[in-house]
C-alpha cells in the first residue's frame, strides 16, 4: 500500500518526526514496557497501553507483520524506582501475607481483564523478568567483559562516567551528564558504587529477601533497567524498531535501556523512542496521595467521589483517542460526557451505512477523504485528527441520507470498508456491552429536550412541574442532580 511509505513518527531519540523506514522490510519489532504487577493498574498506565495498541493496530493495518513484546516486571523494581529498598512485590506480599507470585498473579489477571476491557489486543509475546534470569545474567557478563561493569560485594554496577567517555549518556532525556554529577548528593563512604550516576544491573540479596537467584556474583536479583534490555533483545534482536513507554519513563529507565543495550552489544538497540503523555483529574495531577486518583474499576462502575456517572470502557477508550498520544490528557464529567454523545453520533453512522441510498454518480470526493484518513495516522499517529475526518465522513453520510449528496454502490462499498476499518480495526471500537441497538443518541436527545423543559419550568417559578419531571424520571429509574451548570442525569 503506497500509504504506507508516507508514515511518519515523533522521535523522542531526535526530538522531531522522521519518516518510519523498518530496519527489516516488511517487519516491524515494537518494544512497550509492561506494568509492575504489585497493584491494580491505573488510567495513566492504561493510557500508555491503549496509545501503544493504537500503533500495533495501525501498522498491522498497513500490512506490516509487527511483533509486539509487552513485558510483566514481577521482581527487582525496588520502591520510588531507586536502587536501595525494598522490592514492590516483596513488600505488597509482606504487607498481605502471602507469596509473592500470588501477588504477580492476582494482578496480571486485573490488567489483562482491563485492557481486555478496553478492547486492546494482546501482545505477540508477554515475557516476564522472573522468567528471563539467565538472559539478564549473560547480558550483565557481556558488560563486565567489555569493562563497563564491575562488581562490588556480590553486586553489580554499569560504570557510566566510563561508558559516556565514547558515548553520550543523557542522550535520550537530553540530560548532560555534568549537570547530572552536579545534581548528585552522596555523602562520602555511603555507597559502594564508583560513582553515584552508576546503576545497578544485579544486586546482592540481603538474607530477608525473598525474590534471589543464583549468579556468578551470589545470590541476588536483577535491576530494574535490565530486564527490559534482556527480553526487548532475545525477542527483537539487538536492533529493533520501535520501543514505547509512558513519558516518566524517559530518564532513567530508557536511557539506562540505551547504555546497557549499547555496551552489551556495541549496536545502540533501537530506531524510534516513542513516549506517551500523562494524565490530569480534573484539572490536577492524579495522586493517591491527594486522593486525586481513579482506577479503571472505580471508573467503569461509577463508584468513585470525583465523576458522575459510569462510563463504558469503550467510550473511555473513545475519548482517549480523541487527543494525541504525546498531548496531556485532562478526565472530567464534562469531557467524558462529550465523547459519550460523539461516540454514539459516530456508531449511529456505521450502523446506518447498509441502508444508504445509491445513486449512478458521487457528489464529493471519497478518495479525498479517505486520504485524510491515513494522512492522519500517517502523521505521528495523529488519532484526534483521524476522528475528525470521520466525523466529516458522518455529515457526509447523512447528507446522502437526506438527499442532498449522492454516491454510486462502488464508492459507498469503498468508503464503507474504509471507514469501518479505522473504526474498528484502528482506533479499536466497538458497541459497549450495555448497547443493544443504536437507541443510545436518540435516548440522549430525548433527556436533552425533558432536562431543556424542565430547565424552563424552573425558570418560571413553575416548580411543581419540575418536580413532577424529576419524581416521574425517577420512578423510571433515571436520577436528576442539579448543579450550578444544570442538571445531570444518570440511569440507576
Amino acid at each position: 500500500m503506497s500509504e504506507r511509505e508516507q508514515l511518519y513518527i515523533y522521535n523522542s531519540l531526535s526530538g522531531k518526526k522522521e519518516l518510519f523506514e523498518p530496519i527489516h522490510q516488511n517487519f516491524v519489532g515494537l518494544y512497550v514496557c509492561g506494568p509492575t504487577v504489585y497493584n491494580y493498574v491505573h488510567l495513566g498506565n492504561c493510557r500508555t497501553f491503549i496509545s501503544f495498541d493504537l500503533v500495533f493496530r495501525y501498522l498491522k493495518h498497513l500490512g506490516y507483520k509487527v511483533r509486539y513484546v509487552r513485558n510483566i516486571t514481577d521482581a527487582g523494581h525496588l520502591e520510588n524506582d531507586a536502587e536501595e529498598g525494598e522490592d514492590k512485590i516483596s513488600k505488597k506480599a509482606r504487607l498481605e501475607q502471602l507469596e509473592p507470585m500470588e501477588v504477580v498473579q492476582h494482578y496480571t489477571i486485573d490488567f489483562h481483564k482491563v485492557l481486555e476491557q478496553f478492547n486492546n489486543l494482546p501482545p505477540n509475546i508477554e515475557p516476564t523478568a522472573t522468567g528471563h534470569i539467565i538472559e539478564q545474567i549473560e547480558m550483565i557478563q557481556q558488560i563486565m567483559q567489555k569493562g563497563l561493569a564491575y562488581e562490588v560485594n556480590g553486586s553489580v554496577y554499569f560504570d557510566v562516567p566510563k561508558y559516556n567517555a565514547s558515548a553520550d549518556y543523557g542522550e535520550l532525556s537530553g540530560r548532560k551528564i555534568e549537570e547530572l554529577m552536579a545534581g548528585s548528593r552522596e555523602l562520602d563512604g555511603q555507597s559502594e558504587k564508583k560513582s553515584p550516576l552508576d546503576f545497578a544491573l544485579w544486586k546482592n540479596a540481603k538474607p530477608e529477601h525473598i525474590m534471589k537467584w543464583p549468579s556468578p556474583w551470589g545470590m541476588g536479583f536483577p535491576g530494574w533497567h535490565l530486564e527490559c534490555s534482556a527480553m526487548s533483545t532475545k525477542y527483537l534482536g539487538e536492533q529493533f524498531d520501535i520501543h514505547g513507554g509512558g513519558m516518566d519513563l524517559k530518564f532513567p529507565h530508557h536511557e539506562c535501556e540505551i547504555a546497557q543495550g549499547h555496551a552489551a552489544t556495541g549496536v545502540k538497540p533501537v530506531k524510534y523512542w516513542m513516549h506517551a503523555n500523562m494524565l490530569t483529574l480534573n484539572g490536577k495531577k492524579m495522586s493517591k496521595s491527594t486522593g486525586n486518583t481513579l482506577l479503571p474499576a472505580e471508573l467503569f462502575s461509577g463508584e468513585n467521589s470525583v465523576l458522575e456517572k459510569p462510563y463504558d470502557p469503550i467510550i473511555v477508550r473513545f475519548f482517549i483517542m480523541q487527543a494525541h498520544y504525546r498531548s496531556t490528557l485532562d478526565f472530567s464529567s464534562d469531557a467524558l460526557s462529550a465523547a459519550e454523545k460523539g461516540f454514539h453520533r459516530l456508531m449511529q453512522a456505521v450502523a446506518m451505512l447498509p441502508e444508504l441510498p445509491v445513486a449512478n454518480d458521487t457528489t464529493f470526493d471519497v478518495n479525498g477523504l479517505i486520504k485524510r484518513f491515513y494522512s492522519a495516522m500517517n502523521d505521528d499517529f495523529n488519532s484526534p485528527i483521524l476522528i475528525a475526518h470521520l466525523f466529516e465522513a458522518v455529515k457526509y453520510l447523512n447528507d446522502i441520507k437526506d438527499g442532498k449528496l449522492f454516491i454510486t454502490q462502488a464508492d459507498l462499498t469503498l468508503l464503507s470498508k474504509e471507514i469501518k476499518a479505522f473504526v474498528f480495526d484502528v482506533l479499536g471500537l466497538q458497541l459497549p456491552e450495555k448497547q443493544t441497538s443504536s437507541n443510545e443518541a436518540e435516548i440522549e436527545g430525548m433527556m436533552d429536550l425533558i432536562l431543556n423543559l424542565r430547565q424552563k419550568a424552573r425558570e418560571n417559578k413553575d416548580w411543581s412541574t419540575s418536580d413532577e419531571i424529576r419524581d416521574k424520571l425517577a420512578e423510571l429509574g433515571i436520577t436528576l442532580k442539579d448543579s450550578k451548570d444544570g442538571a445531570k442525569w444518570t440511569k440507576n
